[in-house]
Parts: C-alpha cells; sequence; structure tokens
C-alpha cells in the first residue's frame, strides 16, 4: 500500500495504535502536540506527521514540553498533550507533571515504553518494574489523576477515552505506549469528540447558601480563585458579584479572572497581594471563596480575621479551612444555579470602583531598574488582551502584585509547585493556543533554568516577548540569606551576564534589547511589538530590592474584631 504524507495507515476503522491516537486527539479540538523525539515514541510523531488536523511540536527539553501542553491547557480551556519518549525522556516529564498536578491543569501525557519482548531482559530505558527496573506505572501514578499502561489495542479507546475524561475533571493523565503497541493494528471506533462546551443545569442544592447569602448576612467578600479560569465561569463570577453587591478579591494564580474595570475589585490575596483585602474581610460579614482552596501562598496574612468571618465556599475540592462547602464539578453550572436562586430582585447597591492599593516597599540604594518601575512600563505599552506568564521569585512577585491584568488577556502563574522556569516553556504553548502576542515575565535564575527553549520560539515563529529581569542572582534566595540569615554570607550572587547579547548571538536575527532604564524599556517593548516572532529583552535590575512579598515585610496588623461569627466552624 503507497501512502502519501497525509495519509494514516488505515483502511475503514483500521489502523495503527499511534493514528488513532491522533485522530482522537483531532476529534477533541486538541490542535498540537508539544514533546521530544526518540525511539520509543517516533511512531506517534510519525502519526502527526500524516494528520491534518494536528502538528507536533518538539521542543529541547521534556520538561518544557510539558510545560508548553500545561500553558497551552490553561489558556485554551482544552487538554494540552505532551509525548516523550522512555528512560530520561518521561523521567523529565514528571516535574511538569508535578505542576499540573498540584495545579489540576488537564494534561494528557503519552509516554513512549521499548517494546514488550524486550521488558524485563535488559531493554534499554526498560521502566516496565520488572527485573528491577523503575516502575513507570507507579512513578507516574503518583503525579497524575489516572494512570494506565496500553498492553493491547483492544484496550486502546477505552483507556483513550478514560484518559481524556480524568484530565477534563483536573489534572494530568498518562498513558504508557510500548513501542510495538504503538505500531500494532487494530480495529477502532470512530473518534468523537465528548467535550460539553456549555453549562449543565446543576443538580447541587443552592438553596440553603442562597438564602443564606440573600437573606441573612450583611457585607460580602468573595475571593475567586483559579478553578473560575478552568471552569470558563468569569461571566458567571462577575454576575454573582453583582447580585451580591460584594467586593472581589482574585488568588494570586486567578489574577485574570475578574475584569480589571470591575467595580469592587480589592487586588490579590496572601503573600504578593494587597493590604484593601484584608481590610475587606475586616470590614465584611461574610467570606465566598469560589474556585480555590486557599492554600498558604493564597491565604497569608488572612487567617486571623478569616478566624473572625463567617467563611462559604464553592468549587471542585474542599478549602485547607474549613469552611461551609458547596461541592461540584461544574464550577460554571454551579454560579449559573446560584445566580438564579438569589434572583435578580435581590440585587444590592452596587460597590465602588477603585485601584487596589500597593504595598509600600523599602527603597534600595544600588543600582538598577526597580521593579516598581519596570513594570509600569510594562503596563503602559502592554497591548489589549496581552497573555502574561510570571516565573517564580522576587521578579513574579512584583508582577503579580503590581502589573494590571488587560481586557481580554489571560495571566498565568504556576503556584502549585512554583518551579523557576515553568514560563518559557508555558508562554510558548499558550501562543501555539491563542495565537497572539505572549509576555514572559522571568528572573535570569529561570532563564539559566529553562530560558533556552528560546530556540523552539525562534524555529516556529512564535510571538513571545520574552522580558528577562537580571539581577545577576537568585534574587528570592539572596533576599532570604538577607532577612532571615542576616546577611552574613551568600550562595545566590553572580558574576555579571549580559543575557540579551548572548541569546542575540545565539540566534541571529532574533530582536534581543538590554535596557536598565525605565524609557528604555518602554522604548524596547515598543520597537518589538510588532515582531512576527519572538523577542527578548533583558532589564538590569537590583539584587538587593526587596519585592512586595509580605514574609519579607513588617507585619501589617489589621483592626481588631471584638466579636466572632457564629458558624465559622463545624
Amino acid at each position: 500500500m503507497n501512502l502519501t504524507d497525509h495519509e494514516p495507515r488505515k483502511t475503514g476503522r483500521t489502523m495503527r495504535v499511534a493514528d488513532y491516537i491522533v485522530a482522537a486527539l483531532a476529534a477533541e479540538g486538541i490542535e498540537h502536540v508539544f514533546g521530544v523525539g526518540g525511539a520509543n515514541i517516533e511512531d506517534l510523531y510519525d502519526a502527526l506527521h500524516r494528520s491534518r488536523d494536528v502538528d507536533g511540536v518538539v521542543a529541547k527539553h521534556e520538561f518544557s514540553a510539558t510545560t508548553m501542553a500545561d500553558g497551552y491547557a490553561r489558556t485554551s480551556n482544552r487538554i494540552g498533550v505532551v509525548a516523550a519518549t522512555s528512560g530520561g525522556g518521561a523521567l523529565n516529564v514528571i516535574a511538569g507533571l508535578g505542576e499540573a498536578f498540584a495545579s489540576r491543569v488537564p494534561i494528557l501525557a503519552l509516554v513512549g515504553q521499548p517494546p514488550t519482548t524486550l521488558e524485563g531482559m535488559g531493554a534499554f530505558q526498560d521502566t516496565s518494574g520488572l527485573a528491577g527496573s523503575i516502575d513507570a506505572s507507579r512513578l507516574f501514578g503518583e503525579v497524575s489523576v489516572y494512570c494506565a499502561r496500553v498492553d493491547s489495542p483492544l484496550d486502546l479507546a477505552r483507556q483513550l477515552a478514560e484518559a481524556l475524561a480524568a484530565a477534563r475533571r483536573g489534572g494530568p493523565a498518562v498513558l504508557l505506549l510500548p513501542k510495538d503497541i504503538q505500531q500494532a493494528i487494530g480495529e477502532f471506533p470512530e473518534p468523537r469528540r465528548t467535550v460539553t462546551t456549555t453549562p449543565r443545569a446543576t443538580t447541587t442544592d443552592l438553596t440553603w447558601l442562597a438564602e443564606a447569602l440573600r437573606d441573612d448576612y450583611g457585607r460580602i467578600t468573595v475571593i475567586a480563585g483559579d478553578e473560575v479560569a478552568r471552569a470558563g465561569a468569569r461571566t458567571e463570577l462577575a454576575e454573582l458579584a453583582h447580585v451580591l453587591g460584594a467586593q472581589v478579591a482574585v488568588t494570586p494564580d486567578a489574577r485574570d479572572v475578574l475584569d480589571p474595570a470591575a467595580p469592587g475589585r480589592l487586588g490579590v490575596t496572601g503573600a504578593m497581594g494587597n493590604p484593601d483585602v484584608v481590610d475587606a474581610l475586616q470590614d465584611s460579614d461574610v467570606c465566598l471563596l469560589i474556585g480555590t482552596r486557599l492554600p498558604v501562598m493564597a491565604r497569608g496574612g488572612l487567617d486571623a480575621v478569616l478566624e473572625k468571618t463567617l467563611v462559604y465556599s464553592v468549587g471542585s475540592a474542599t478549602p485547607y479551612l474549613q469552611t461551609h462547602h458547596v461541592s461540584t464539578r461544574d464550577l460554571r453550572a454551579t454560579l449559573c444555579g446560584l445566580v438564579a436562586e438569589i434572583g435578580p430582585a435581590a440585587t444590592r447597591a452596587p460597590v465602588a470602583q477603585c485601584d487596589p492599593t500597593p504595598i509600600d516597599v523599602p527603597p534600595s540604594g544600588t543600582s538598577g531598574l526597580r521593579y516598581t518601575d519596570a513594570v509600569k512600563a510594562l503596563a503602559a505599552v502592554m497591548p489589549a488582551g496581552a497573555d502574561v506568564f510570571a516565573d517564580a521569585g522576587n521578579t513574579g512577585a512584583a508582577v503579580v502584585h503590581h502589573l494590571p491584568v488587560t481586557a481580554g488577556g489571560r495571566f498565568v502563574v504556576a503556584l502549585g509547585m512554583g518551579g523557576m522556569g515553568y514560563t518559557f516553556g508555558a508562554a510558548i504553548g499558550s501562543a501555539f493556543s491563542r495565537g497572539r502576542r505572549t509576555f514572559v515575565i522571568a528572573g535570569d535564575g529561570a532563564f539559566y533554568a529553562h530560558g533556552l527553549e528560546i530556540h523552539t520560539a525562534v524555529e516556529y515563529d512564535v510571538p513571545v516577548t520574552f522580558v528577562v529581569f537580571n539581577n545577576n542572582a537568585h534574587a528570592m534566595c539572596l533576599t532570604r540569606e538577607q532577612v532571615y540569615f542576616e546577611g552574613t554570607y551568600t550562595y545566590s550572587r553572580f558574576r555579571p551576564a549580559h543575557i540579551a547579547a548572548g541569546v542575540g548571538a545565539l540566534f541571529p536575527g532574533l530582536p534581543s534589547h538590554t535596557v536598565d532604564t525605565h524609557a528604555g524599556l518602554a522604548d524596547s517593548l515598543r520597537a518589538t511589538a510588532d515582531s512576527a516572532g519572538p523577542a527578548v529583552i533583558e532589564v538590569a535590575c537590583d539584587a538587593d530590592e526587596l519585592p512586595p512579598f509580605l514574609p519579607f515585610l513588617p507585619a501589617r496588623q489589621p483592626t481588631e474584631r471584638s466579636e466572632s461569627r457564629e458558624g465559622v466552624r463545624r
């Protein structure tokens, strides 16, 4: 049988396992698979090459390929897919899946394995668990919501459907694919899309919560989390806040769930947050958590005031603090139901619109562009609808705290595991999905970890602007040494490096700029705004500047409340 480049090896519904996987992904509306090739995943890449509907994207490292799938999923509300070969390639995926697992991001990992005939027989990169080898099923099972090994083409359709369904519920799913199974011929059902795009009528009893919010209490503060984004429930959040007349704060990983012009916008909660949130909770009778478990990074500085406030919550998972909780697997439908149950007649007077108050940070005395000034320059030229990915560290804290979200834009910070370098892959994956200018804002430490994934952006002409704050240090570690260990030593300062110049030399034709002033940054951002592909801007900044991160700053005490609300604890 002769094959063209775009003919999968099939007759009717009989085809290779690898071809069926790609056809099933296409039926789900998935357009890209991110990964790194290798002997035990090359058959899947062959199937991608023959597909008209799904493109394969080759990354430089499997961690970044996984974060590409993560970024693709977070900003498209589709499942992100990563493909990796066996052995070291497979193990490199683990760190990325750890972030997706902790943040409940829907990813499908297709992980190649040696042929079944060689497992336990000294196969190269054997992870079958036989003959003393690593057991991939156990290993991946710890960082996934579903993990299965495909041992027969007869099992594939069922296992793939189970994996996709598990990922949709929130988190990574893993299929382990031996090479001979990928090559095997089987008969499969016609792939069909199974994703529902409209909110289903909720079956959750919301009467008691609606009555409590509508009738019993006074001022309400809502804290919204990233599940609002994953569920596509921004409109429903805004409608609920409107009928409640509520002020709304967002967790650090949910910066983009609220319209930047929304009334009652309080800013960010937690360690990188705004003091307005504490003040609002202090003056509120009720706090309603929506789509967040409120982990420590989002809860920092709030425990004392929340103990004196009646707390309700709605979401797929129970919060870490005790609340009166409504559990739901469809947050969008549940918020729709709650709005309907409360009713428009109960709509309260709208709250005033104001800008969140920033944290006061002591000035530093050394050279370089301050975080606040750099973020102001970014905000001034950020195009409408721009997507932003903020990396870990002092840079990320400053961006989460200060950078406004543009209307229609996405803002992503990965706090599940908080690993450095996440953004370089994630922004590329998002740009493939969204097809718009995307910004990475990361420190030099994050660049050294995974910044050469810029090569992938260059190869595919992906419109990502990589803004690297270079303070020649692991700045957050340096700050911790100074705050907690008297600054008598450091492991965290580096010799000077010229990142933009180095990257520009490495990739001829790549726009690359180094700036150390507000005006210089603004000019470079404007100069690269119309670039068809990637650009790199290095911002020289101060390693000794304190970030807007509450654990590093003097404590701010809220006003004492004399009474404690009943019903906070069960």
